[in-house]
């Protein structure tokens, strides 16, 4: 039986071994796998962001690099660095760290990082690919759903005939993940603000994947039965301390639960760079 508490420490652990000899692998070949973010103005959420991920990045060898561009940037400006990028050979992975300031939000984001070094996995050649029914996790897929999935494969949590209520429909996490879910043979429920009754639904739920971004709004009465599986991916900030969606109480009654932090998030950035790993061998392949 697995952990009440799914802890991504001990996979990160073993995935970043992996990664770090595919890296090698690729220096051998006189190529350094080289992520590029790019950030509008300096949200210090943004920054804290941008330092795991540079963290995690440099740990594996790979190269990391930070385009930070005033708040005040015009969308065309914007618009030519990221057309750079995308024609720069030498970097092999690129980020658009959000949220963007208003001026830009009329941009079509997921879209503008070419599906070659899109290592978000947001543009829609590469979302497509869960769309249509893909269970393949080595594709450039979103990192969260890919982080997830990989997290439950990692204790033995089988989705097969299971019931998911996932709440949440953001284009980032919940709808990917509803869908890779679904393609893994999941029953799932995509629950959001507009949902009656979401007590009653999360009661019969086998699993629970929490992405609304509310500190402790999980409680104890939201689950029914002792063999819930809760899955935190509320990042919040509640009297100066983080905190994710599920409360205490709620995580008490459950199964299993992920922890905040030490969960989803650590899981998200290695995925963010076995994306960029897989992004630049494709790139070189031959």
């Amino acid at each position: 039986m697995y952990p009440k508490i799914l802890a991504a420490h001990p996979l990160v652990v073993e995935l970043k071994k992996d990664l770090r000899l595919r890296c090698e692998k690729l220096k051998n070949r006189g190529i350094i796998p080289s992520m590029c973010v790019v950030l509008v103005g300096d949200n210090p959420a943004s920054l804290t962001y941008i330092k795991n991920k540079q963290k995690v990045c440099e740990e594996i060898g790979a190269h990391f690099k930070l385009v930070q561009m005033p708040a005040s940037v015009k969308a065309q400006d914007f618009l030519n660095q990221l057309h750079q990028l995308n024609h720069d050979h030498s970097v092999h992975g690129i980020i658009i760290q959000l949220p963007v300031t208003e001026s830009l939000k009329n941009l079509n984001i997921p879209n503008l990082v070419t599906p070659e070094k899109d290592i978000d996995g947001f543009n829609g050649a590469n979302t497509q690919a869960i769309y249509t029914g893909t269970t393949n996790l080595q594709l450039l897929i979103p990192c969260t759903p890919k982080g997830i999935i990989n997290l439950l494969n990692y204790y033995g949590i089988t989705l097969d005939g299971k019931h998911v209520v996932v709440i949440g429909r953001s284009l980032i996490v919940g709808k990917p993940l509803s869908m890779l879910l679904s393609n893994l043979n999941a029953t799932v429920t995509l629950a959001h603000s507009k949902t009656k009754n979401l007590k009653q639904i999360t009661q019969t739920a086998d699993v629970i994947v929490s992405a609304i971004g509310k500190s402790e709004f999980i409680t104890p009465d939201y689950l029914g039965h002792s063999q819930q599986i809760l899955i935190d991916v509320g990042i919040n900030n509640l009297d100066g301390k983080l905190t994710g969606d599920v409360s205490k109480e709620a995580q008490e009654k459950a199964l299993a639960y992920t922890p905040v932090p030490g969960g989803v998030g650590p899981m998200t950035v290695i995925s963010l760079i076995e994306n960029l790993i897989t992004a630049t061998e494709n790139q070189v392949k031959g």
